[in-house]
Order: structure tokens, then C-alpha cells, then sequence
């Protein structure tokens, strides 16, 4: 009998476990898998484990749950290169307490939705792309301890709401584009200070409001004004580089802040007057000549308002567009009017689909393929070789978002023009098949990454080596200091170099639509939804530009190049964890050169070895332009055919080819 209960107990016990282990709310991994789906580039795969399958999300990469199990309590993905939109739908994580997005490169505007987490105590999104106005609706979330929104792009005045937040104790909003001046009294105080009423469901001021407040940055903005009273206690940094009225704090040119209000026309004190008084004064400042100025300014403004709304509409019904679903949906409301712009790709040329099969051979002749794109090689009629990227997407898939992505990269690619990156020659954009091709000139050579690890090393001497890093080193530098605005290569290395008939490299940026393929329909959060619309080609976030990454990986490329390794080996780990014992160390450094090599230059592989250092360098700030980096390499390097000449006997049949 006792055995019996024993394991009736046992199976009671078992099954409280699993009714607990599937109490996770839904809407929670919901919410999580809506903000997943927002995220169009994850290049270091940090959410590659959010399954939306799992029911308990409490293992996902940089979720934290509460003791029991039963709610995320914390999400913190820092540094993790993330582009993509805050999802609304966040704020169903109801019982979140720190969302910390720090250091990724997030578009959009924040959600006023935030305000609904209502336990939230660490909000922190600083150093992404963020733009439009802080959400008056923060000032709902009074268990608020911390706000960071620093190295944005976030516009409009600062809101007064923030007074509400009791508990705050840091607010740190530096380098963005705030204006207006920094609120110390709000309306709902002024209101209620008018009528001699004193309800605690009201806050008593702005900013002062806020008597927690210990840390403070509100510098590189474009506040204007004076600094309230009420934080005058904090350091004069906090309020640097704004247009303030401070003589202590160091401020903007005045050429960078336009018109500001001088302080004898700012409101007077409530303190000392009446309702009444406060009504005379108003209106004995206001003689009848500035009231008619300020009707006539009122009319003519709306008259403008009104002409730019019809010209805007105009433009949507008389310039070419297409119907695109914004979401998988039979409702003509769910469709968005995607604008296409003639003059953005009028120097772009189009090709036909029957016009490239022609020339690819009825498509068959493929020469590389990936999940997200196929790349076939042409011959066009009397023309040059070509390299057709054909882009891996069911017309159901296209989004209008996509779309208008697919326009500015075209744009994008078709400007750059230099010896060492790869030209584009047009597009093809069709709708019967559905087609999104990118046409390129083709480099005969194949890849660089192909030559250094599946080709025949004596191909690649050292001084022909040396010519390909001297060629990529001015490709980066005409895309970082010559164009503008500049131009980034999405993932660098050796597969993005290719290697024409005399091994001069092209840089090609053919990776930019792995991550713009996988975008979501979510995105659509971002954008109004509500019936038919018109959106415009410049009203979608720039090109993300990582200089600094491409300089880091620019490195790695030179490591590469000289030691014949890949970058990342399954046994060996990081090739340049592998190398930092040997960069330094003159009796060493020889040992990273590859043993396929018959010779090669002591002094060329020291200012290799000190380049790779300075590129690698773990502070991104020390680390040089490719302007410097270039200059460096092209005045201690020589790729002279004498110096060949001198080193190996083996140049003069390099020499014969190259003839």
C-alpha cells in the first residue's frame, strides 16, 4: 500500500510540475517572437536560439525570467550589431523590468506603447538610430530608475511627462537632436497652480518633479532656454553643447542654433501672480499689429500646408506605382501604394529578363548560390561579361518595404566607380515572372578566398599578394574619404574580394541582401497601416555605415592574405588569436607567413604585421582611417617588378603572364 501512495504522490507531484512548466504566458513568447520577426540583421545569430515553437522562452540568448519561471522579467542584447524595429508588441512582456538594447544599430521610433510596462525600472536603447520624439507615455512608468537614450536620433522637445518618474534617478538623452527648452513646469501643473487646486494624481513640476534625480546628461542637443533652478546642483558637462542662455556651460555657434527667446520675453513666475494678472500681462504684450502679423502668418502657413498635402497626392496619382501586399492579406486596406521614383534610378540602366536569359543562357549557367540569392554568368551581345545576382524570393514575400529597399540599394550600388570595386552595370525589375535581378560587371579570377585556400599557391606570390592588399586598401579608402555620403561593404573578407584575368581585386557587396531578404512583415509596425498609403522612397532609414567594422575586418583580410589560413578555423579557433603572439615579435612574426610561399619580404611582412595590429585593435577609436592606412601601405611598400625581379626567380614567368 505504502509503495502505492508513494508513487501516487510522485505522479500528483509530476503533474504540478508540468501545469507550472506550461503556465508561461503565450503572449509573452508572442511578444518576443514579434520583436525576433522586427530584427532584420543579426549577423552575430544572438537570437538564432528564439524558437517560437518553445513554449518556455526562459533559455533564449539574453532573456532572464523570474524565480518561478513564469514571466521575463529582463532582456539585455548589448553589442550585438542588431538592425531592425522596436515591435510594438513588446510592451505585452507586462511583467518586464530591464530591456536594455544597447549598442545595436536599431531604426524607427520608439513605441508609445512602452508606456504600458508598467514595472519596468532600467530602460536603456542608447548608441542605436533611433528617431522622432521621445514618448510622452514614458512618463507613465513610475517604477522608471533609469532612462538612457544617448547617441540616437530622437527629435522634438523633451517631455515634461518625464516629472511623473519619482523614482528616476538617471536620465541620460546626450547626442541627439532634442530642441525647445528643458521643462520644468508642465501644463497639467500650470493648470492646476491657476486654479489654486492641489491634486496628487498631478505633477507638481517637469524635470523637478523628478526629486530622485542624482546623474543627468542632456548634452549635445539643441535645448534652448535657460537651465531650471531645480537642477542647477548638477555639473555644467550636463548641459554642454546645446543653445542654452549659459554663460557657464559651453554652448552651440550661434549659427548652429538659429532664433533663440531672450529671457525677459520668457513666462513669468506663478508664484507671484494671479489668474487675472497673468491674463493682463499676456494680453498688454501682444499690441493689435502682432496679432494681425500673427493671423497672417497662421493663414499663409495653412495656405503652404495645404498646397504641400495636394502636391504629395498629386505625386502619388501621377507618378508610376505599384501594389504591393504589405501583409498576407485578401484586404485591399492591408495594401500599400509603393511610390516608385523614376528620377532615383534614371542613370541606372534596365535590363529585360529575356534580355539577361539570353545572355546567362537560358539561366543554366550558374557559377555560385546561397539560400538567399543565385549568381549566373552572362555574356552580353557585343558587350562584357556579366555577373547576375538573382535574388531568392516568392513574389507572396516581396514586401512594399522590401521594395523600396531594392530602389535605394540599386541607387546606392550604382554610384560607385573605382579601379577596385565592382561596377554595376543595371537591374532588372519585373512583375510576370516576378524577377529582382542585379547586374554586375564580371571579374574572371574568381574570389580571393577561393585562390587562398583552393587554388594553387604559387598563383598568389608574395608581391602579387602584396598588389591585392594595396588594391583593396584604396577601394575602402575611396568608399570611407572619397564618396559622399560614404559607403560600407556589409560583410568583408575574402569571398567579397574577386580577382579579375591580372588579379587586380574588386570589392562587392553582394551580402547587403542576405539580411534585407529576411525582413519581416512585422516592419509594417513602423509604418501607418490604415488603408491604402503613399510612401516615398527618402523616407526610409539610410544605409547603415560600420566603418569601423570594415577597417577591424580589413585586418583579418591582411592575416589572411599573408598566412594562407581562413579566419576562423573548427580546431584552431580565430586566426588572429592564433597570431597576436607572433605580430609583434620580430623573431617570430616570419612564422605567420604561408608555407606556400618560396619567398618574401621581411620589411614588406613588418608594416603588414603593424597594420594588422592597428587595425585590430580592441578600442575601435584607436584604431586608423583607411585614409591613413592606405597612405602607410602605398609609402612602405614596393611592388615594383625590380623587387621581384631580385627576390625570385619565379617573377619572370609572373612577369610572361602578366605580359
Amino acid at each position: 500500500m505504502r509503495p502505492y501512495i508513494c508513487f501516487l504522490i510522485m505522479f500528483l507531484a509530476s503533474g504540478v510540475l508540468c501545469v507550472t512548466c506550461s503556465s508561461f504566458p503565450t503572449k509573452e513568447v508572442w511578444a518576443l517572437t514579434t520583436f525576433k520577426e522586427a530584427i532584420y540583421e543579426d549577423p552575430h545569430l544572438v537570437l538564432s536560439n528564439w524558437n517560437a515553437l518553445d513554449a518556455d522562452p526562459c533559455g533564449w540568448f539574453g532573456i532572464t525570467c523570474n524565480k518561478e519561471r513564469q514571466h521575463v522579467i529582463k532582456i539585455n542584447i548589448s553589442g550585438s550589431s542588431l538592425k531592425g524595429f522596436l515591435a510594438p508588441e513588446m510592451s505585452q512582456v507586462t511583467y518586464l523590468q530591464e530591456l536594455t538594447l544597447r549598442k545595436n544599430n536599431l531604426i524607427g521610433t520608439i513605441p508609445k506603447e512602452f508606456g504600458m510596462l508598467k514595472f519596468l525600472k532600467v530602460l536603456d536603447l542608447g548608441m542605436n538610430q533611433l528617431t522622432g520624439p521621445i514618448p510622452t507615455e514614458l512618463g507613465n512608468l513610475t517604477s522608471l530608475v533609469k532612462i538612457n537614450l544617448q547617441s540616437n536620433g530622437l527629435s522634438g522637445s523633451l517631455p515634461a511627462e518625464l516629472g511623473n518618474l519619482r523614482n528616476l534617478s538617471e536620465l541620460i538623452l546626450d547626442r541627439n537632436k532634442l530642441q525647445g527648452p528643458v521643462p520644468a513646469e508642465n501644463n497639467s501643473s500650470f493648470v492646476a497652480k491657476i486654479h489654486g487646486t492641489n491634486d496628487s494624481r498631478t505633477s507638481e513640476t517637469g524635470l523637478c518633479g523628478a526629486s530622485q534625480l542624482k546623474v543627468v546628461d542632456l548634452s549635445y542637443n539643441f535645448l534652448v532656454g535657460s537651465i531650471p533652478k531645480c537642477l542647477e546642483y548638477l555639473p555644467s558637462s550636463s548641459f554642454q553643447g546645446n543653445c542654452l542662455q549659459e554663460k557657464d556651460a559651453k554652448q552651440r555657434p550661434i549659427r548652429q542654433c538659429g532664433p533663440q527667446p531672450s529671457r525677459s520675453h520668457q513666462a513669468p513666475s506663478l508664484k507671484h501672480h494671479s489668474f487675472k494678472d497673468a491674463a493682463k500681462h499676456q494680453k498688454a504684450s501682444k499690441p493689435a499689429w502682432l496679432l494681425a502679423l500673427e493671423i497672417a502668418t497662421g493663414i499663409m502657413a495653412g495656405s503652404l500646408f495645404l498646397v504641400a498635402i495636394l502636391t504629395a497626392f498629386q505625386r502619388c496619382r501621377s507618378k508610376p506605382a505599384i501594389i504591393i501586399p504589405w501583409k498576407k492579406s485578401g484586404s485591399e486596406k492591408e495594401h500599400l501604394m509603393v511610390y516608385v521614383d523614376s528620377e532615383l534610378l534614371k542613370d541606372v540602366t534596365k535590363f529585360g529578363r529575356q534580355e539577361l536569359e539570353v545572355s546567362c543562357e537560358d539561366f543554366s549557367n550558374i557559377i555560385g548560390s546561397s539560400p538567399d540569392s543565385i549568381v549566373y554568368k552572362g555574356t552580353m551581345r557585343g558587350g562584357p561579361e556579366i555577373a547576375v545576382i538573382s535574388l531568392c524570393i516568392k513574389e507572396q514575400h516581396w514586401t512594399g518595404y522590401l521594395e523600396l529597399y531594392f530602389q535605394r540599394e540599386v541607387a546606392d550600388l550604382a554610384r560607385l566607380n573605382h579601379e577596385n570595386v565592382g561596377k554595376l552595370l543595371g537591374y532588372c525589375r519585373e512583375s510576370s515572372p516576378f524577377t529582382r535581378m542585379l547586374v554586375f560587371e564580371y571579374a574572371s579570377n574568381g574570389t580571393l578566398y577561393e585562390h587562398l585556400h583552393y587554388g594553387e599557391g604559387s598563383q598568389l606570390s608574395w608581391t602579387r599578394r602584396m598588389r591585392i592588399i594595396l588594391g583593396i586598401a584604396r577601394g575602402l579608402k575611396y568608399l570611407h574619404a572619397e564618396l559622399e555620403p560614404p559607403f560600407t561593404i556589409s560583410e568583408l573578407s575574402s569571398s567579397s574580394v574577386y580577382l579579375t584575368e591580372d588579379f587586380s581585386p574588386k570589392l562587392v557587396d553582394f551580402e547587403s541582401w542576405k539580411m534585407i531578404l529576411t525582413r519581416s512583415e512585422k516592419n509594417s509596425g513602423s509604418i501607418g497601416n490604415n488603408g491604402p498609403a503613399c510612401l516615398l522612397p527618402n523616407s526610409l532609414e539610410k544605409r547603415h555605415l560600420d566603418i569601423q567594422g570594415n577597417i577591424h575586418s580589413f585586418g583579418i583580410l591582411l592575416l589572411e592574405i599573408v598566412s594562407g589560413k581562413p579566419p576562423y578555423c573548427k580546431d584552431k579557433g580565430c586566426l588572429i588569436d592564433w597570431a597576436r603572439d607572433y605580430l609583434e615579435l620580430p623573431e617570430v612574426m616570419s612564422y605567420i607567413v604561408d608555407p606556400e610561399l618560396k619567398h618574401f619580404s621581411y620589411d614588406d611582412l613588418k608594416v603588414i604585421c603593424e597594420v594588422i595590429s592597428l587595425c585590430t585593435h580592441t578600442d575601435s577609436s584607436k584604431r586608423p582611417s583607411m585614409k591613413e592606412i592606405s597612405l602607410m601601405l602605398e609609402s612602405k611598400i614596393d611592388t615594383s617588378v625590380a623587387i621581384e625581379l631580385k627576390s625570385s626567380s619565379l617573377a619572370w614567368a609572373e612577369l610572361a603572364l602578366s605580359s
